[in-house]
Formats: structure tokens, sequence, C-alpha cells
């Protein structure tokens, strides 16, 4: 109704159609001083609401992962298919891309540009010797509640319809057993897109690794993302997100601001000074590039005979722009004993909040 009482409760036309439909019913019940009947009506349309969440949920599962959407400078970075499509435009992706939509306002319209990502190759990292843990074997193949910890990173980027590969950097005594566990999870995700899988031999240094890793990805993929098998509680909405802003800034890599209070000391006797902890993050993985971006990095890295300690460093020593994907805590790596059951306290506390 475009006049009287119901337009004053503030119904227009851009009110949402539930809303529009609630507050009609709810008038005339009013009306009609019939406020059983007004009950009854609005427990009918809840319970219809829900009966629609829940289909759509379904259907989304159905459909494999979300589609994401990022605009320029908003915080409503994000929506889920698909729901989006009941409010907006939204781009129907293939199965092995995320969308990507530039918009100077930071939220969709149908004049934006949308770009498909696609074609990631992951670097999954296990080949690390992992001494701090004091076990007999390497951390990431480790159990964490009853499933190797490398197996845990294995399961997520397969999942991903957006990765194209998956290269895991592993010593060659290991690729029998772990070429069974990739075609485990692969016959349990039939009739879905899985990533294909590649190896590559460790290097002496972590940047060694990551180079060949990178040499095995096939040329054409648009990004690189190298992740450490020894974090595995990373989230698909993190992976997403890095992905998202490495696509949009060359480079970019999850991390979290510091919590702790750090000092620097020359001698590890006395303090030097108290370091500001409000420029501080703490770095975790992925860290994800662009190739020719993480190519050239490598190159200068090789030239000027540089040692780098994490991914993008590469990128910051070519002196171009690394974007900070805020992550989540719990994003640890699992490097001591104590390590290990954090991991598994966060996992339960997963399972119960699935559970509830």
């Amino acid at each position: 109704q475009s006049s009287g009482p119901v337009a004053q409760r503030n119904v227009t036309p851009d009110t949402p159609y539930v809303v529009q439909v609630l507050e009609l019913f709810s008038f005339r019940c009013r009306g009609q001083g019939n406020a059983l009947m007004m009950e009854v009506l609005r427990l009918l349309l809840a319970v219809s609401c829900l009966h629609l969440v829940k289909c759509l949920s379904l259907s989304s599962q159905h459909q494999g992962r979300h589609a994401c959407f990022i605009g320029s400078a908003s915080g409503h970075q994000s929506l889920s298919l698909p729901l989006a499509a009941l409010s907006q435009k939204t781009l129907r992706p293939s199965r092995n891309s995320v969308a990507v939509a530039s918009s100077s306002s930071g939220i969709e319209t149908q004049n934006d540009r949308e770009t498909a990502v696609q074609n990631v190759a992951v670097i999954l990292l296990a080949g690390g010797v992992g001494s701090r843990m004091g076990a007999n074997m390497p951390k990431q193949f480790l159990l964490l509640r009853k499933k190797p910890i490398l197996r845990y990173s294995m399961e997520l980027f397969l999942s991903l319809p957006f990765v194209s590969h998956l290269v895991l950097v592993i010593a060659p005594q290991y690729r029998d057993e772990y070429r069974l566990v990739y075609e485990e999870i692969a016959k349990s995700r039939e009739g879905f897109h899985v990533p294909e899988l590649r190896f590559a031999d460790p290097g002496k240094e972590r940047q060694n690794s990551v180079s060949n890793g990178m040499d095995a990805a096939p040329p054409e993929c648009s990004l690189l993302a190298v992740h450490d098998s020894a974090r595995p509680l990373v989230t698909p909405e993190e992976v997403e997100a890095v992905v998202r802003d490495a696509f949009q800034h060359g480079a970019a890599v999850l991390g979290v601001p510091m919590k702790a209070t750090v000092k620097e000391s020359e001698d590890g006797q006395f303090v030097v000074r108290t370091i500001p902890r409000q420029r501080l993050w703490e770095i975790h993985t992925p860290q994800v590039v662009k190739p020719d971006v993480l190519r050239r990095g490598f190159a200068h890295v090789e030239k000027n005979r540089l040692e780098v300690t994490d991914d993008v460093s590469v990128v910051e020593a070519l002196g171009e722009p690394v974007k900070l994907t805020k992550g989540q805590y719990t994003n640890l790596k699992v490097t001591t004993p104590e390590d290990l059951d954090a991991a598994t306290a966060i996992l339960e506390s997963r399972e119960a909040l699935r559970a509830a």
C-alpha cells in the first residue's frame, strides 16, 4: 500500500517483502481486534521463513562452496549463495572460481565489473623435520584427533572450488602414502571438483621448497598460495579472504595483530627497547602471490643472495605492496606438544559448536 496507516508504519517500496507482509497482516488483524489471528499469522510466517532458510541451506550444500564477493572499501565484503541471489545481482561462477567484484561504493550493483578468480595453485609445504616437537617423525605426520596433521590441510584445499592444483612438497618416501590419502579424499568428493595433485621435492631452506613447488605448479595458474602443513586449523573463510586480497593487490598474507608486548634484546640478557605493539602483526599462512610477482621476487633474492623466512618477503624485497588479511588467532602452527594440545581443544570446540 502506498498510503494509509500501513505506509505510516515505515513500510516503503524498499522495505523487504517479508516485512511488508508481516506489517500488513498485523495492521489488518489489529484493525479487526483479532489478537489470536494476528499471533497465528505471525507464527505461520515465522515457520515459513525457517523452512525457506533450511531449503536454501540444503541447496547451497549441494552446490558446493559458496561464491565470494568483495567491494573496494566496504565492510560488507562477502555474501553466500544462494541467499545473495534473493537480494541483488550475483555472479554465477564455475565450480573452480571465486567471484571478485569491484565497486566504488563497496556494494555490488548491476553495473559493477565482476571477474572470476580461478586456477589457484596451492603449494603445501610438508618437508619439515619438526625437531622442536621431540617426536620420532616429522610433526606434519603426527596424529591430531586420529588423523595426520597434514591431512587436515589436504582435505581443506581439495574441497575449495577455486583451487585447480595442489602441489605437495614432500619427501619421496612419503608420496605413495599420501597419494592414497589424496585418492581417498577425491573418492569422498565424487561428483564435485577435485584439484589435481602434483609433487615437489623439499629444499634445504623454506625458500628452496617454495621455489620447487612453484616450478611444479602449472604456468597458467592465476595465483600461488603457499601454506604450512603444520597449520591444520586454517578455515575456508580465511583462505577465501586472502585469495581475494591477493587477486586485487598482487600479494597478500594472513595475519593477526600482536597481543603480547614485544621487547628487543641484543644479547638475550637485557632489554634494549620495547617495540610498539600497534604496528606488529603475527604472520600466518596461506601467503598468496601472483606467479609473475613471486618469480621476479625469487630471481631478485637469488641474484642478491638474500635469505628470507617467509614467502611474501620476496615481494617486499622487490619493493611491491603486500596486503595484510586479518585472520583468526586459532590458525596456530603446531610445533610443540603444547601446540598439539591446543589444536585438539580448538577442534573439539568447533565440533561442539557444530553439534549445537
